[in-house]
């Protein structure tokens, strides 16, 4: 139990973070629904400011380890038996290639994970999804925003998936790539378009039509993929 609660140090802190409260909530044989330590208690004992905290909450909390209920508390959430991946971090030059290797990367997983979601998702996680879009819908003219609901809306359908794997996969690729996935956004240019697809796409989860998530899904992305590959990088001036 001391092992748990001593002071992270790791330069992965956000990573670490995720294991410890993991590990918390498994030391203690905590179930999913029961009520977890307040935010001050944990920053407390984990020796880390909240903000930080807050970080490693918040990846918990997409994956479901982990139910934050604004204004009530903090839970354990269903997926408390998800593998958490620690997230390596990119330093190599961004290219045109490496933004269509990414999105390829991304239609192998994504392709999967949304037929999967269209036959497992359960309510509660179709709810979430629909709040990452209400969310999106509201900040189609703030990037950063907008660019965090969008992933949002991915993650939750991996997470909806039910396959563990593909779900670690996509959230590795989400925050190794996290600025490339901001400049994807700026490239592909139409936010309005971009919503809509992804509103139908949820339409498909909600049907638990896989065959039409599916098609879905990978319309969106291959016009994510085209518009990279038209892309001219000595053109600066982001498309809206």
């Amino acid at each position: 139990m001391t092992d748990v609660f001593r002071p992270v140090l790791r330069q992965s802190l956000t990573d670490d973070l995720a294991q410890r409260v993991k590990q918390l909530i498994q030391s203690d044989g905590r179930k999913p629904g029961d009520r977890l330590p307040a935010i001050s208690e944990l920053a407390r004992r984990f020796g880390v400011g909240h903000p930080t905290l807050r970080e490693a909450l918040k990846k918990l909390e997409t994956l479901g380890v982990v139910d934050i209920r604004h204004g009530s508390g903090m839970y354990v959430g269903k997926n408390l038996n998800m593998l958490l991946l620690s997230n390596p971090i990119f330093e190599g030059a961004v290219t045109k290639k490496l933004l269509v290797d990414l999105i390829e990367a991304r239609m192998a997983i994504e392709l999967k994970s949304v037929a999967l979601a269209a036959e497992n998702a359960t309510e509660e996680e179709l709810e979430g999804m629909s709040q990452s879009l209400a969310s999106a819908g509201q900040n189609l003219g703030d990037d950063s925003a907008l660019n965090v609901a969008n992933m949002t809306f991915h993650r939750r359908i991996a997470v909806g998936s039910g396959n563990t794997v593909l779900c670690q996969v996509l959230e590795v690729l989400s925050s190794l790539f996290k600025d490339e996935q901001q400049l994807i956004l700026d490239i592909h240019g139409s936010r309005a378009k971009d919503h809509e697809e992804h509103l139908g796409i949820l339409e498909a989860l909600r049907q638990k039509n896989a065959a039409l998530a599916v098609e879905r899904m990978r319309a969106h992305l291959e016009g994510v993929r085209n518009a990279l590959l038209r892309w001219d990088p000595s053109d600066t001036t982001a498309q809206r």
